[in-house]
């Protein structure tokens, strides 16, 4: 089954349910799948966020306590 066929099959039988709570719950299910806040970000905080990922594998991290001595 094709993706558009697959979408209209979902679509006669989200048609067919009278539970208004099962529903919302879809309703939810649809709108939670469709924010995906990767994309939402720019190149650069993408970038950002690696960078730092890749330290914290390579264990270049910093302690809060350590954090807090440089600041006061």
């Amino acid at each position: 089954m094709d993706n558009n066929t697959f979408k209209i099959e979902l679509v006669k039988l989200i048609l067919n349910i009278d539970n208004n709570n099962f529903i919302k719950r879809i309703t939810a299910l649809i709108n939670n799948e469709k924010s995906d806040f990767w994309k939402e970000l720019t190149k650069y905080e993408q970038a950002k966020i690696k960078k730092g990922i890749e330290q914290l594998d390579y264990i270049k991290r910093t302690s809060y306590k350590e954090i807090l001595k440089k600041i006061s």
